[in-house]
């Protein structure tokens, strides 16, 4: 099975999960790099991976989805609106990126597009089986059972991470992946700055899903004074009509995005020993290093 991991997002958890006190030789904090890499290894190991991809945040908050919603991750950015970034992240994360190509594991960006957008486009171009690796429950839109494309949900910590498919999905929210999309913009997601709709909320959301398929319908039928959409539901969502509009396209994982195609296999020993030796010694990962490398020459056929 092909992984397609949203990277940033398992770097965040990484830094954020372990202690500050976890440091490199040099002092410097390495929390992130490695709870990263050990990540990487519990994947390969648990779902018996023999590919993988990292996808990286060319752009994580693009110009074009702020013209449609100005407040879009605005409560991650700074007064200037760059990325509220932890302190000491942004060295580990170029370390990780550098890393990873030393150790030859398939990186993707594109500058102008998120990491989900990349994700998107790569697992719609993939045969399957495959699975996403993320924290951002925005990706269940992705789940296809026919095509045995599933999401690895890390949102209760990786160790406890399981496969997510079309029934684990409906089973939790109540709609369908290809509904995730709409449920989120009607429920509102605060992480996205997505204010959802005024009292519709996530049982609301499910509910009106169930009943009239997707948000374009549901949409048309509010219009219609006969319809059987609840009066305070039917005037909440008339009055949340450009919102609703603008966000479902921000909120739409594109699938279309102009990357090559790349070889997801992971390789049976690093592409660049002396590299990956100095950025072990320098940031103090031998044991790490060696458990990934170790795990992705068992699982390769």
């Amino acid at each position: 099975m092909d992984l397609y991991v949203d990277a940033a997002s398992l770097w965040y958890r990484s830094y954020h999960a372990i202690p500050s006190s976890v440091t490199a030789p040099n002092g410097k904090r390495s929390g992130a790099i490695r709870g990263f890499f050990d990540g990487l290894s519990f994947l390969t190991g648990q779902f018996d991976a023999t590919g993988m991809v990292c996808c990286l945040e060319g752009n994580w908050r693009p110009q074009w989805r702020l013209d449609l919603l100005p407040g879009y991750k605005v409560n991650r950015t700074l007064a200037d609106g760059s990325e509220d970034t932890p302190e000491g992240l942004d060295e580990q994360v170029a370390a990780i990126e550098e890393l990873l190509v030393a150790l030859g594991i398939a990186t993707a960006s594109h500058p102008d597009f998120e990491a989900d957008d990349v994700i998107a486009t790569l697992v719609q171009r993939s045969e399957g089986p495959a699975a996403i690796v993320t924290g951002d429950r925005d990706l269940f839109q992705l789940v296809d059972d026919e095509r045995d494309i599933s999401v690895i949900y890390m949102g209760g910590g990786l160790a406890k991470s399981k496969r997510w498919d079309a029934a684990a999905v409906m089973e939790k929210y109540g709609v369908r992946p290809d509904q995730y999309r709409d449920f989120a913009v009607l429920r509102g997601d605060a992480s996205d700055g997505l204010p959802g709709v005024k009292g519709i909320g996530e049982k609301g959301a499910a509910t009106l899903l169930h009943a009239y398929g997707d948000l374009d319908d549901l949409v048309m039928i509010a219009h219609d004074a006969e319809s059987t959409i609840p009066k305070r539901q039917r005037t909440a969502l008339l009055e949340a009509e450009h919102y609703l509009a603008k966000a479902a396209s921000v909120s739409t994982a594109i699938t279309s995005v102009d990357i090559p195609d790349i070889d997801p296999t992971l390789p049976r020993e690093p592409v660049e020993a002396d590299q990956v030796e100095s950025l072990v010694k320098e940031w103090g990962l031998a044991n790490v290093i060696e458990r990934l490398t170790t795990t992705m020459a068992k699982v390769r056929p």
